[in-house]
C-alpha cells in the first residue's frame, strides 16, 4: 500500500485515511497501579503462585531495581515472558513499575508497606518461606 508523506509525523494512506505514527506509541509513561484499599488477596496469592513471579518479588524484598536488571530464571528469559510477569505482579498490587527519574528505563519497587497495611504478616512470610523442595 503506498504512503504519500504529508506532514513530518502524518501519512495520507492509499485508501485517504490518516495514519498518525505518534498515535501508536504510549502517551503517558505511568502505568496503573491499583489502590491500597483495592488490593485482593486472591490476585495477590495469584501473582505470587509462580516461581517467577515470586524470584522478581524476593529480587524486590532487598530494595528497588531497573527492570532490565531483574532476572529472575536467569538471562535465558524471552522478554515478552518477563514483562508478562512483571505485568501480573504490578496489577496484583504487588510491585510499583515507574520511570526512573535519574535515567531511562523502568524502576521495579515492591509495595511492601501496602501489603503489610492491607495484609499485616502476609508478604514477608511469603517471602521469608523457604522454596519448596523439587518433587522427584
Amino acid at each position: 500500500m503506498p504512503l504519500v508523506r504529508i506532514f513530518s509525523n502524518h501519512f495520507l494512506l492509499a485508501n485517504r485515511r490518516w495514519f498518525n505514527y505518534y498515535r501508536t506509541m504510549i502517551a503517558d509513561p505511568d502505568l496503573p497501579h491499583p489502590d491500597r484499599a483495592a488490593l485482593d488477596l486472591p490476585q495477590v496469592l495469584f501473582a505470587l503462585s509462580d516461581p517467577g513471579r515470586l524470584a522478581i518479588a524476593r529480587q524486590l524484598g532487598s530494595g528497588p531495581m531497573e527492570a532490565a536488571a531483574c532476572a529472575p530464571c536467569g538471562a535465558d528469559m524471552p522478554k515478552a515472558t518477563k514483562s508478562h510477569m512483571l505485568k501480573v505482579l504490578r496489577e496484583a498490587g504487588v510491585i510499583r513499575n515507574m520511570p526512573n527519574p535519574q535515567r531511562r528505563g523502568r524502576l521495579l519497587t515492591l509495595r511492601r508497606e501496602d501489603l503489610e497495611a492491607r495484609f499485616p504478616g502476609l508478604i514477608e512470610a511469603i517471602l521469608a518461606a523457604e522454596e519448596a523442595p523439587a518433587k522427584r
